[in-house]
């Protein structure tokens, strides 16, 4: 899939070191995109450095730090001039444990990279979108965000948040250049998952079947959808939650 369009562009993304958010910033690569990543996890980010070299440059950080997210902005500022679009796609998993099992601990963990994290990215992005008049904001909910069972209660809970997030982040600035859309992936082959693969990976096994597509999906596929997502040919898709989950939520 090839966008000529985005040549030139800068695009921000967050938990770009593997999964989604790796496959997401090589996507853009692939079609001329600069490209600023953020993570904790330096290892995943070196081989696209030497790879992509001028056009991808990288902070390691935390997106629950507010002053990391402020110092990678700046850094993509200085490197690139400015931020076209913004994937918030950094997140964690917890275990798909029910309310009784979650401590608080692993509850502020969840909310603090999926929901705080996302809104201290975008809080920070968006004044300087809103300078230009023009950005777009691409979230990463999941089907976690619109039914039960994709997570346990602090995850489903933070990507229902997430959901309606994006709804009033665009419904509040659509009309100022801004367009913001979320995408709610199903089974996505990806590290955070790889527990699931371990072992006789029965687990994978049965996901796999309660899926109606019978498979998981790469993370390149959601990658393909981010490309379209963030283009001229969606600039009519606003406040938007996309599904790829292999048919799931159509059970």
């Amino acid at each position: 899939m090839k966008f000529e369009e985005y040549v030139g562009k800068t695009v921000f993304v967050t938990g770009a070191a593997s999964g989604i958010g790796q496959a997401q910033a090589i996507a853009f690569l692939e079609n001329g995109a600069n490209v600023f990543a953020f993570d904790m996890d330096e290892r995943g980010l070196i081989n696209l450095q030497q790879q992509y070299r001028e056009r991808f440059t990288y902070r390691v950080g935390s997106v629950c730090s507010k002053a990391d997210v402020e110092q990678a902005f700046e850094g993509a500022v200085a490197t690139f001039k400015q931020v076209d679009i913004l994937l918030n796609t950094a997140g964690v998993l917890d275990g798909f444990a029910k309310t009784l099992d979650t401590d608080e601990v692993l509850w502020d963990k969840i909310m603090n990279t999926n929901v705080k994290g996302t809104y201290f990215v975008t809080n920070t992005v968006l004044p300087h979108m809103l300078k230009r008049k023009s950005g777009v904001i691409v979230n990463m909910a999941s089907i976690a965000g619109l039914v039960a069972g994709g997570g346990g209660a602090a995850y489903t809970a933070s990507k229902h948040a997430i959901v309606g997030y994006t709804k009033q982040l665009d419904l509040d600035y659509c009309r100022e250049g801004i367009r913001a859309n979320a995408i709610a992936p199903g089974a996505i082959q990806t590290p955070m998952n790889k527990a699931d693969f371990e072992g006789d990976g029965e687990i994978a096994k049965w996901v796999a079947k309660e899926t109606p597509a019978g498979r998981w999906a790469q993370p390149s596929e959601v990658a393909s959808l981010t490309l379209y997502l963030a283009s001229k040919a969606a600039d009519y898709m606003h406040g938007a939650v996309v599904p790829i989950d292999g048919g799931w939520i159509a059970k």
